[in-house]
């Protein structure tokens, strides 16, 4: 999918990030400070860069000063949560701006919508016999369309995006159906089953016991 740089000095947070993001298929390299990240972006041509703004060496800010001359979208990652420090993040060029501590769940919606809004985000999706038009909101099994609903189909990408990652009940409602939904997680339960049976992925969405469901997708 995407290569992306991972500019964190706190070494399990780093390593936490990239271990998510390989699960759901990009593929990453990490540094832990400025200077590192400059070198780095010199051999490598990167999608995306995640970038700490404390950070040993060279600061975030100088970093961005020069990385947003290469046209690298940036995501800052910082605990600087103060407002003025999220207008001068933005303002200096950052894309966008998440505060620690966040869930690995945002993180990597954040990855994703950036990765859209910049044309480097994966457009179909492809399990054994399905093949999912994330742009057209299509899937086919088997090359033949299948008539999946709209909130089968927000569900069947929720799952996609965070593939091989375990996401609970009421994970999976918060992110397909949105924080205002007024219903329960057997909701989940039952366009869960639809999908595995319109789709044939049963042996693919695994239930976790006493959580809720992973796509599991072995490379």
């Amino acid at each position: 999918m995407a290569l992306i740089l991972i500019v964190e000095d706190e070494m399990p947070i780093n390593v936490l990030i990239n271990r998510n993001l390989k699960l759901v298929g990009h593929e990453c390299l990490s540094v832990y400070d400025g200077e590192a990240a400059l070198e780095m972006i010199q051999k490598h041509t990167f999608d995306l860069i995640l970038l700490d703004i404390m950070l040993p060496k060279m600061n975030g800010y100088e970093v961005l000063e020069v990385v947003k001359k290469m046209n690298i979208p940036v995501i800052f990652l910082t605990s600087k949560s103060s407002l003025s420090d999220r207008v001068k993040g933005l303002t200096l060029g950052a894309d966008d701006y998440i505060v620690k501590p966040f869930e690995m769940v945002e993180l990597q919606a954040r990855v994703e919508a950036l990765l859209r809004r910049t044309n480097k985000a994966q457009k179909f999706f492809v399990l054994n016999n399905v093949r999912v038009d994330l742009d057209g909101r299509q899937a086919f099994l088997n090359d033949k369309l299948v008539d999946i609903t709209p909130q089968e189909f927000d569900l069947l990408v929720v799952l996609i995006r965070n593939r091989n990652i375990a996401l609970s009940r009421e994970k999976l409602l918060e992110l397909a159906w949105g924080y205002d939904f007024e219903g329960d997680t057997r909701t989940v339960d039952v366009h869960i089953t639809k999908l595995r049976k319109k789709l044939g992925l049963d042996n693919y969405i695994k239930t976790v016991y006493k959580l809720g469901y992973r796509l599991e997708v072995l490379d």
